[in-house]
């Protein structure tokens, strides 16, 4: 598994470019902005991608869908409970004073359990609500990008439409802190971590009983 990650757009989002070395597939994971910059990581890894998979539909993990889609053919997947989410981009970047593009539909909807795969990589899709209806984390090969749920040191926020705090923590527990220790987070925004870190100093996790 070859993994890229570029930080994109006003909120300093991370894009991920997941490809199998051997066949040069790849799933581009919340192209948020930038598309520009994307597509040209793209283009200097020689990569064929197949999907774009959005974590969730928050406008600043969506704003490059139409520019990747359009170059390289890719589906979008994501939960459907984000659908709604996806179709509003416009909408929930003026609440913090900004524009962003207009995402094309999903090709497809995303469920707990289903599976991701290019070449020999294949992803799991976990359902994590709580930071967006539809938040999902995709788990495999010793990794998993958290998107907005579990952050190094912190979770999403819960404040927007669609969250709530005790169904992100209850996410978090049951499919994500029930991974191993080694496992490396990679979320949304900020740096990287492992899942046995966050249970050891996480403080929204520590001073939850069962963790």
């Amino acid at each position: 598994m070859q993994i890229t990650r570029l930080v994109v757009g006003p909120l300093q989002v991370n894009c991920y470019i997941v490809a199998d070395e051997k066949s040069r597939e790849a799933i581009v994971i919340d192209p948020g902005d930038d598309g520009q910059k994307v597509l040209a990581a793209i283009r200097e890894k020689g990569l064929s991608v197949r999907y774009i998979v959005n974590t969730h539909a928050h406008f600043d993990h969506v704003g490059a869908n139409k520019q990747v889609k359009d170059a390289t053919g890719a589906e979008i997947l994501i939960h459907r409970e984000d659908d709604a989410l996806l179709g509003n981009t416009a909408g929930q970047a003026r609440m913090f004073g900004m524009t962003t593009p207009a995402s094309p539909k999903a090709d497809r909807y995303l469920t707990h359990g289903d599976t991701v795969a290019v070449g020999d990589i294949t992803l799991k899709v976990l359902h994590t609500p709580g930071h967006s209806s539809g938040g999902i984390c995709l788990a495999g090969d010793g990794v998993v990008f958290t998107g907005d749920a579990l952050f190094a040191g912190s979770i999403g926020r819960t404040d927007l439409m669609g969250g709530d705090l005790m169904t992100l923590i209850g996410s978090i527990k049951e499919h994500l802190m029930t991974l191993p220790d080694d496992t490396v987070v990679l979320s949304g925004h900020g740096p990287g971590s492992t899942i046995g870190e966050e249970r050891r100093e996480n403080p929204f996790l520590s001073a939850q009983s069962g963790f």
